[in-house]
C-alpha cells in the first residue's frame, strides 16, 4: 500500500496523497513485526 501511495504522489504531486502516505507510513511503523514481513516479501516476492 505504501508503494502505491508513493507512486501516485510522485506522479501527481498531490499533497493529500503525500499526507496519506505519511499517515500510512506512521501506522505501519507502529505495528510490531510489520517491517520484517515487508522485508521478507522483498527478498521472496509472492508470485
Amino acid at each position: 500500500m505504501l508503494d502505491f501511495t508513493w507512486k501516485v504522489f510522485s506522479q501527481t504531486g498531490n499533497i493529500d496523497t503525500y499526507l496519506l502516505f505519511k499517515e500510512l507510513e506512521k501506522d505501519t511503523q507502529e505495528i510490531p513485526g510489520y517491517q520484517e514481513e515487508e522485508l521478507a516479501e522483498v527478498d521472496y516476492p509472492i508470485s
